[in-house]
């Protein structure tokens, strides 16, 4: 949001919160997407309510009743062509029931057919330079936010003009059809109707289409009357938005490009659009547009690790429905508003404008080079106790003599039987034991004083697993922060198993099975890992920033870059990943890294700085010929790399590799 715009007030109703421009899955409305389907659904109610003669009316109820009661096999796999089963008794049941008080016309008994393949055209195949051209050169062509809309419609209505009328496959929200269902077993309700094309709206989002019922009849809902769907039909004036309505194969070329630019405004609005956009002043809104484009690669092609890209969709999705949540709280609103109706308008504005921030943080390329991190930690460090002396927490169920004999008899001792008290305990200078046993730490997240955490015994058995609600596992700022003889075991979180934001960190013995992306040091912070053993991230095991410093000693890193990505073939990250300028310094002695899905150790470098000297060292290693150790020796140099007795092997794509874009 603009700093300058106005927040809104209940007076403002549904002007001020400009909508999503096709609404939920494409269906576009003055008020927002949910109330769009929601009045759908009432209109078609109330067609039911409506004095008509009893046979229609009954007979629609009938349908709508038989098709709340429709299994879910009927529904699945109909799309493109499945076939269907036969009715579950418990339907056939409801029907005998109503025989005797309803006449259900003729047609309505007639079984739709499988709907013929729609043309496909999966923009994720596109490569990002060519999406670019598409968007900003040949549709926007260098228009302001506010002309989004106006060029959209210009490059849509000139494809429409090659043919009035075509075969389409109208895709549904279900709300219009049924009283009840299973969104996970009907996603859409799909219609063969015959198109007739009239552009003459402004909007693309908001095109309307005159469509009607094809021959033969065909659904993926194998049972829906075709009595029920001439009623809605002729409700909507046979009139629907023309994004909802996919061509089908099989007709002529000039079909094809109609189907082809659909898609691109449907991913446009999808993906590229936002709904503040023509809300704020952009100068180069076509450079935004890009930057969103590379934020869509970046996400497809694991760039950005898995884990990590679904926190932006879920970001994503929170904004969306917050301000249909206060469009339609403003809505509800009838008259003067109270003072409570007042501070709650505001109140979900403001989470509006927060979730807005975050958003364009991840948009911006100049924020997103050094990772899509944040700031995590706001707890205040509390440093030393004011008498001077350090605690050792115990944390154990129960603590007997034999399991403290080795500490000095001087030694502070307090006893805990959760993780999460000793953590919130802690001062700077305190340790922190724990003996065997699972154990989950939210605190982990906060780490700002300079503590040792290390268990008893062997570091398998002593096993703290992350809380899957939260983002983060183990975050650190502290000047100078321990830990030892640990395994991390990371469920659900999505940023790295351990984050240092500042300060330093040492692993000594750990094993950290990772379920995101690995261990990252972010600008400025150092990190010591010795003897321990990284696995099974979805993104590099180990991620240094610009300006990162980091040792590894004699650990393990293997069976990473683990991303569930459509393509990951593109993806270059492995054991370890270094983003240059200002350079990472990196020290690695005695390491084995192998079976990883991408490069053993990968340097990004997104300037020409290096371009040289990284030329020189890949035709150095072209056609599996020996690197040549004085050009090896000279790009370590200039990256502030040493690396001595290291054991790269096994990872997929090669040991090392200098990428740059």
């Amino acid at each position: 949001m603009a700093s300058g715009a106005r927040a809104p007030g209940p007076e403002d109703s549904v002007r001020t919160a400009s909508p999503d421009r096709r609404g939920e899955k494409g269906v576009s409305a003055p008020t927002g997407a949910v109330g769009t389907l929601k009045s759908a659904a009432s209109r078609v109610r109330s067609v039911v309510a409506s004095p008509r003669p009893v046979k229609g009316k009954a007979g629609r109820e009938a349908a709508r009743r038989r098709l709340q009661l429709l299994p879910a096999s009927h529904a699945q796999g109909r799309a493109e062509g499945a076939e269907v089963g036969e009715e579950e008794e418990e339907g056939a049941e409801v029907e005998e029931e109503e025989e005797p008080l309803l006449s259900v016309p003729e047609e309505d008994e007639e079984e739709a057919r499988p709907l013929p393949p729609v043309c496909m055209f999966p923009m994720r195949g596109m490569w990002r330079d060519e999406k670019v051209a598409l968007y900003c050169d040949e549709v926007l062509q260098g228009c302001k936010a506010e002309d989004a809309d106006g060029a959209m419609s210009k490059y849509l209505s000139e494809k429409l003009k090659l043919k009035d009328k075509w075969l389409g496959v109208w895709k549904t929200n279900p709300e219009l059809f049924f009283v009840k269902y299973e969104e996970a077993s009907i996603p859409f309700v799909g219609i063969l109707v015959e198109v007739i094309c009239k552009p003459h709206q402004s909007s693309s989002s908001c095109f309307k289409v005159t469509v009607s019922v094809a021959e033969p009849f065909s659904s993926n809902i194998a049972n829906i009357p075709r009595g029920l769907v001439n009623e809605i039909l002729e409700e909507l004036e046979h009139s629907v938005p023309l994004l909802e309505v996919y061509p089908v194969e099989g007709q002529d070329a000039d079909n094809h490009d109609i189907a082809l630019a659909l898609e691109v405004v449907r991913f446009f609005y999808d993906f590229l659009w936002r709904d503040w956009d023509d809300e704020e002043s952009c100068e180069n809104y076509t450079a935004l547009i890009e930057e969103r484009i590379n934020l869509w690669c970046d996400i497809q092609d694991g760039t950005i690790p898995g884990p990590i890209a679904q926190r932006f969709k879920k970001t994503l999705e929170k904004y969306k429905n917050k301000r249909v949540e206060l469009i339609e709280y403003q809505s509800n609103i009838k008259e003067d508003p109270s003072a409570a109706e007042t501070v709650e308008c505001w109140k979900k504005y403001y989470e509006i404008v927060m979730l807005c921030g975050l958003l364009k943080m991840w948009e911006d390329l100049r924020l997103r080079v050094h990772g899509p991190f944040f700031p995590r930690i706001l707890r205040r460090r509390k440093g030393k106790r004011d008498f001077g002396k350090t605690i050792t927490h115990i944390v154990a169920k129960v603590i007997t003599t034999d399991m403290v004999k080795d500490l000095s008899s001087d030694t502070l001792l307090q006893q805990h039987d959760d993780l999460d008290l000793a953590l919130d305990s802690c001062y700077s200078g305190d340790t922190v034991v724990i003996f065997p046993g699972e154990y989950q730490a939210v605190n982990l997240a906060l780490l700002t004083d300079d503590i040792i955490i290390k268990g008893v015994g062997k570091r398998e058995e002593i096993m703290i697993t992350s809380e899957p609600s939260h983002d983060s596992f183990v975050v650190s700022k502290a000047d100078n922060v321990k830990l030892m003889h640990l395994s991390l075991i990371q469920q659900g979180t999505v940023d790295g198993i351990v984050v240092v934001e500042s300060g330093h960190m040492t692993l000594e013995n750990c094993v950290l099975k990772c379920e995101g992306t690995g261990v990252c040091v972010l600008t400025g912070a150092a990190l010591t890992i010795t003897d321990s053993e990284i696995t099974g991230a979805q993104g590099a095991g180990v991620e240094l920033y610009p300006g990162s410093t980091a040792i590894l000693e004699r650990n393990e890193i293997h069976h990473c870059n683990n991303l569930r990505t459509s393509d990951n073939s593109k993806s270059t990250l492995g054991g370890v990943n270094m983003k240059v300028l200002p350079t990472p310094k990196l020290k690695m002695t005695n390491n084995h890294i192998y079976n990883n899905n991408g490069y053993g150790v990968s340097i990004l470098q997104p300037t020409e700085q290096f371009f040289i000297v990284a030329e020189a060292f890949n035709k150095g290693a072209a056609s599996g010929d020996k690197k040549d150790d004085s050009m090896l020796s000279r790009v370590m140099q200039n990256l502030n790399l040493e690396m001595s007795n290291n054991k790269i092997e096994a990872n997929l794509k090669g040991d090392i590799r200098i990428v740059t874009s």
